[in-house]
């Protein structure tokens, strides 16, 4: 893990920008930790870290405030990272379906996010090794957010991360939801009721097979980017009872 540049915003929060081979990252620590921090993984659509900073940052720092360091990375195919001409099809295929009016079917969805989660499990796994080096940061791990696939992955194949909050708003591979029965840890899922991207069925039916003990799901009314303040609480205070 090499730091390319680092600013502390006014509240005290420590922002390094780092790169891990070919992988760029931005990792967020408290101002005021007197001794290693949790660490929350953020997880971010594949749109590019650039385009995402601002909704990160603004976790980032909420997360700070409650003494939790956060980190992240940028996807495969994303933002400066070399093209992924297979995936980029199936994204355009997916829009055609979409403006289409017609059914997504499965081997879109196949083609649009396992790919994505067979390759960006194993670089988590790598940055979780690299950021758990740090003196600054401690365990335990949890992950937040992102493509719900990768979620459900890392659940299952990394025994570091002890919880996760997860939002049902992307398409899931049927193969997805064997996976999900493995996943053992405490689970906060965030669903948009009216997601205009999201099967709601689907979402229900992939919540039900989670195999966690513990496990709660958020419904809210309103769209894909409309989820209100009190659910971001919500998963805040869910972090506080198990990352502490």
């Amino acid at each position: 893990m090499h730091f390319t540049s680092e600013q502390r915003f006014d509240d005290g929060v420590l922002e390094r920008e780092f790169t891990l081979g070919e992988i760029p990252g931005i990792l967020w620590t408290p101002g005021s930790a007197s001794a290693p921090a949790p660490l929350i993984l953020l997880g971010h659509p594949p749109l590019g870290l650039r385009r995402m900073y601002p909704r990160l940052v603004a976790r980032a720092r909420h997360a700070a405030a409650d003494g939790f360091a956060t980190a992240t990375i940028e996807l495969p195919g994303s933002g400066d990272r070399p093209r992924w001409p297979a995936v980029e099809q199936a994204r355009a295929d997916l829009r055609r379906a979409m403006e289409a009016g017609e059914p997504v079917g499965d081997e879109i969805v196949d083609a649009l996010v396992l790919p994505l989660v067979d390759k960006a499990v194993p670089e988590w796994r790598a940055a979780l090794d690299a950021l758990l080096t740090l003196p600054d940061i401690g365990g335990p791990v949890a992950y937040s957010g992102g493509v719900i696939s990768i979620g459900i992955r890392l659940a299952v194949v990394e025994p570091r991360i002890s919880a996760a909050v997860l939002f049902a708003g992307s398409f899931v591979p049927r193969s997805m939801f064997e996976e999900a029965r493995q996943v053992t840890i405490p689970l906060h899922v965030l669903l948009q009721w009216d997601d205009e991207g999201n099967d709601r069925q689907a979402a229900l039916d992939l919540f039900d097979a989670f195999g966690s003990k513990e496990k709660s799901l958020h419904a809210n009314m309103g769209g894909h980017t409309g989820v209100p303040q009190f659910a971001g609480d919500a998963a805040a205070q869910f972090f506080t009872r198990h990352l502490r």
